[in-house]
């Protein structure tokens, strides 16, 4: 962190928003998020992180670290489409975590471990969906660190690209063969699935809005930029290994956590919705689904 100040604040806004799920926003009855089979219809597996999970967005479906929302993408795609869903995305989630085992806490407070996301794939899985690589790259814990409330202090950019060795871009080149496992992976499991995969959306304007969002403009840029090179990445190796790219930043312009919070698809460092911060909220999930499901329709 910049400061201590800093460091204090981002602490207590952590503890604040999980604080508000679990005092205020309730639990889904459903322990696995899962939508019950339904004759012919479209089998669904989602996989993925946060991004995807939708934490602190009620109703949340256990296991509760995991933040899975009633209303994540997932739940609004299946529901758009009739499809029958196996939701395994999880807060936290890295690509090793699709064979590997994840453990969970809760404000560092032990919470068990979920079990390998491809565990829900099978052969006949009809679709598949999946974002992956933000904690991989580290994109969230980056973005806390550049919170600034001073705005003469120097750019968290300089310090992440000391040497001229960008740091965040070796980690997102090293997330490029996981990536590219991953979806080998879901291939071999579920080999007649259709696979979808998302990139990450617009979090912060070009230029930023300091204060409003408190990190200075060149690091406002400098994390967009690193998530442009994130969804880089995913859109090659989507091509690559046989599984469908979808674009969230072109339609988040307009939406991202500049913008007034009846407009925000993303939430800045201090949630104006019920929504974890820089994650999307539910209307940012809502909207993801009707992405997807244009695209599944060929729109």
């Amino acid at each position: 962190m910049n400061s201590a100040r800093t460091q204090a604040f981002c602490r207590s806004v952590r503890i604040s928003a999980v604080a508000l799920a679990l005092a205020g926003l309730g639990l889904a009855t459903g322990a696995s998020g899962a939508s019950a089979a339904a004759g012919d219809s479209t089998s669904y597996v989602a996989l993925g992180d946060s991004m995807a999970s939708g934490p602190l967005i009620p109703d949340i479906t256990g296991p509760v670290a995991c933040g899975r929302s009633t209303h994540n993408y997932a739940h609004e795609l299946a529901a758009s489409i009739g499809a029958s869903l196996r939701d395994v995305t999880c807060s936290g989630a890295k690509s090793k975590h699709m064979t590997e085992k994840q453990s969970l806490s809760l404000l560092d407070i032990p919470m068990g471990s979920a079990a390998p996301q491809f565990d829900a794939l099978r052969p006949d899985t009809d679709l598949v969906t999946l974002t992956i690589g933000g904690n991989d790259a580290g994109l969230v814990g980056i973005a806390q660190d550049c919170m600034q409330l001073d705005p003469t202090a120097t750019p968290c950019r300089d310090k992440l690209t000391e040497g001229g060795v960008d740091q965040v871009a070796q980690r997102i080149a090293e997330f490029a063969p996981r990536l590219a496992a991953v979806l080998d992976g879901i291939h071999q499991r579920s080999p007649q699935a259709r696979v979808i995969v998302t990139g990450y959306g617009l979090y912060i304007k070009p230029g930023g809005c300091w204060p409003l969002q408190p990190v200075l403009p060149v690091d406002a840029d400098f994390l967009q930029g690193s998530v442009n090179r994130m969804n880089t990445v995913i859109a090659e190796q989507s091509a690559a290994h046989g599984a469908e790219y979808i674009d969230l930043v072109t339609p988040s312009k307009g939406h991202d956590a500049c913008q007034a919070p009846s407009d925000r698809w993303l939430e800045g460092y201090v949630p104006t919705a019920a929504a974890a911060p820089l994650h999307p909220n539910r209307q940012g999930e809502a909207a993801y689904a009707r992405i997807i499901g244009a695209h599944l329709q060929g729109s």
